[in-house]
Formats: C-alpha cells, sequence, structure tokens
C-alpha cells in the first residue's frame, strides 16, 4: 500500500526542531485515532513527524464520521492548550496544515450541501430562534428538565465539556477582525465570558465546579476520547469559522445563535439540575447563563451584528450561514443524544461509571 504525505513543497519525513521546555504542561493527554487520517495525526503530533496515509483517503472520509472530525479536532487542538508531550511550534506545522486544509474543506462542502436553502439575511437566519417554540416535546433541554435522570445530566456535562471548558476561547479570534461598534461589543461580551477580572468568574471555571459537582473529572480534554463526532463536530465549527479571517462574518453568526438560544435552555437545565440535586455549583453555571445570556443576546445581535453590517454589508450571507450551520450541527448533535438515551444506551462512546441514585419525580420550582 502506498502512503503519502500531503502535497506540496515540504514533505521532508525528518522530526520537526524541538523546542527545549516547548510541551504544554497544561495540554489534555493525546487520545487514539478513529481511522486512517485521525491515525495519522496521532502518530505525527506523537513523533514530530508529518502525518502519512494512503493517496485519497481525505476524499474517501465520511465528512461526518469519527475519522475526519476526531482528526480536525486533533488538529485544532494545538491552537488551545495543546498535547501532553507535544512540541507547541507544532500548532504551525506546515504538513498538518496541508492536511488540515484538505479536511475543512470536506467539512464545508458537507455544511454547505447539507443546508441548500439556508437563510440568507440575518433577520431570516434570527427570527426563528426569537420565539420560544409552543411545543418543546422535542427538545433536550426540556426532557433534561422534566424527566432527565442523573446519569443523563453526566453524560450531557461530559460531552458539552468539550466546549464549555473553552468557552469564549475561539470567539476571541474575531476581535482583531472587526472595527467600531462591533468590536466594542464583542470584547465586552468576551470580558463577561471571562469573568470580568474575577478568575473564579470565568464561564470555563463555572463549568469545572459544575462538573465537580456531579462527579465528573475537570481536567481539559478529559472526555475526547469519549466525544462520538456529532459532538466533535459542534466544537470544530467554531475553530474552523474562528481560525480562518475569510469566515468571521460565519463566526459572529455561530456567537450570535449561541447566545440567543443559551438563555431559555440555560434556564430549562438550571430547573434540571436542581431537581436532580446536582449541587449548587452544578445549578449556578447554567442560572448564571440564564441572565448573562439574556443581555449579551441583545448586544450579540443589535451592536456586533447590526455593526458588522454596517461596517461589512456584504458579510450578511456569511452571518447566515454561520447561524444556519450552528444550528445543524446542534440537531445532529441533540438526534444522536436523544436516539442513544431512548435505545437505552448512552450517548458517549463508552459510558461513565455509575453514580448516585435517580432524580425526584417532577420538574422542580421554577
Amino acid at each position: 500500500m502506498t502512503l503519502t504525505t500531503p502535497p506540496g513543497p515540504s514533505t521532508a519525513t525528518t522530526p520537526a526542531p524541538t523546542t527545549p521546555g516547548g510541551a504544554s504542561p497544561g495540554g489534555a493527554p493525546l487520545v487514539e485515532g478513529r481511522g486512517e487520517l485521525s491515525d495519522a495525526v496521532v502518530r505525527a503530533l506523537g513523533s514530530g513527524t508529518p502525518p502519512v496515509y494512503t493517496p485519497g483517503a481525505v476524499l474517501k472520509a465520511d465528512p461526518w464520521g469519527e475519522d475526519l472530525q476526531l482528526a480536525l479536532y486533533l488538529m485544532y487542538e494545538p491552537h488551545y492548550r495543546g498535547f501532553e508531550g507535544v512540541d507547541d511550534a507544532r500548532e504551525w506545522d506546515p504538513d498538518l496544515l496541508r492536511l488540515r486544509q484538505a479536511l475543512e474543506a470536506r467539512f464545508l462542502h458537507a455544511l454547505r450541501t447539507e443546508l441548500p436553502k439556508a437563510p440568507r439575511t440575518v433577520e431570516d437566519a434570527f427570527a426563528p430562534l426569537l420565539v420560544e417554540p409552543v411545543d418543546l416535546s422535542g427538545s433536550l433541554s426540556h426532557h433534561l428538565e422534566t424527566e432527565g435522570e442523573l446519569w443523563q445530566l453526566r453524560e450531557y456535562a461530559a460531552l458539552r465539556s468539550l466546549y464549555h471548558l473553552k468557552e469564549a476561547d475561539p470567539h476571541v479570534w474575531v476581535i482583531p477582525r472587526l472595527t467600531g461598534r462591533a468590536k466594542a461589543a464583542m470584547a465586552a461580551i468576551e470580558y463577561d465570558e471571562f469573568g470580568a477580572g474575577h478568575a473564579d468568574r470565568i464561564h470555563a471555571r463555572l463549568f469545572a465546579d459544575l462538573m465537580t459537582d456531579l462527579g465528573l473529572d475537570p481536567a481539559y480534554g478529559r472526555y475526547v476520547e469519549q466525544a462520538p463526532a456529532p459532538l466533535l463536530a459542534t466544537v470544530n465549527l467554531m475553530s474552523l469559522f474562528g481560525l480562518h479571517r475569510a469566515l468571521r462574518g460565519a463566526l459572529v453568526g455561530h456567537f450570535a445563535c449561541v447566545e440567543i438560544t443559551s438563555s431559555p435552555g440555560s434556564r430549562r437545565l438550571a430547573r434540571a439540575m436542581r431537581r436532580c440535586g446536582a449541587g449548587p455549583a452544578a445549578e449556578h453555571f447554567y442560572a448564571e447563563h440564564v441572565e448573562a445570556d439574556a443581555v449579551h443576546e441583545q448586544v450579540v445581535r443589535h451592536e456586533v451584528v447590526g455593526g458588522l453590517l454596517e461596517d461589512e454589508p456584504a458579510l450578511e450571507e456569511d452571518i447566515a450561514f454561520g447561524c444556519a450551520a450552528t444550528v445543524l450541527l446542534e440537531d445532529r448533535l441533540e438526534t444522536h443524544i436523544r436516539t442513544a438515551w431512548q435505545r437505552g444506551r448512552s450517548a458517549l462512546r463508552s459510558p461513565l461509571p455509575e453514580s448516585a441514585p435517580s432524580c425526584a419525580a417532577g420538574a422542580g420550582a421554577p
């Protein structure tokens, strides 16, 4: 079988230069691959050599599958906290970047293919999100609020930890790409996300406290191994949008979509945590987001999105696409979780250890 490194001017197979002390001590451990491409990335990161894989592997890969989504996640992570024992210089390794570019193209094509009739205006994209549905029977947060079990809350938190332990980080990348009203408003929202100057109020820290209340390991990257492709895709989306200036409009659309939909869902999840006796930190994380994100939603729509459209009206379709792509991937994830639970199995790739008894009946006090 013929193996190859990505095409381009640099295909040397000698190890990349390392810098003494250049590995991230706070990074997550590398996980096992789930196919040819992610295996190649794991080997490349672990050995300091270029990724090696068979010709055509990228084009054959399922853009929604475990292999491609994990490979992307692994190549994005050096832009965050990195991996244990992996030189920080690999963040800009040209061979990894060539492979990442090819996988990103597959991912973006799949998104656009799934959204042939995506909204083209900000109004069309956001209007449906501004009205609470009358029928919440298909809502995952409603299920957790009214009848979810403690083990389901723990699974949900373990899954979401891949996002919430880096909450707001990828959105910071858009700030230097904005001007005027949009820049000022985005910086103000991010200041809140990062604790408004208080380390113990950083939202990622609050989520780590939630995990501790639920008997989960709050270590960064702890549950990557158990995270399925639909979850990885939701995290990869914001990394994809955040790392490309050309997708700045899509990143703003993603951020606005998250903020608009956060407050109602957080209210239901706070009630779920209370009903199940998950603990004060578990309830506080979502209670904090009810109020904060209700404010952020107004600021992001009127100042961030409004300011960006004022400065760069040509980005309106990109903003709408970012919102539509976010909704698409969140719906795919919810379907994955609900399907697994309805079949009586874990939504994780391997279940968490047994925990406390079931929750009390009823939705609890509002």
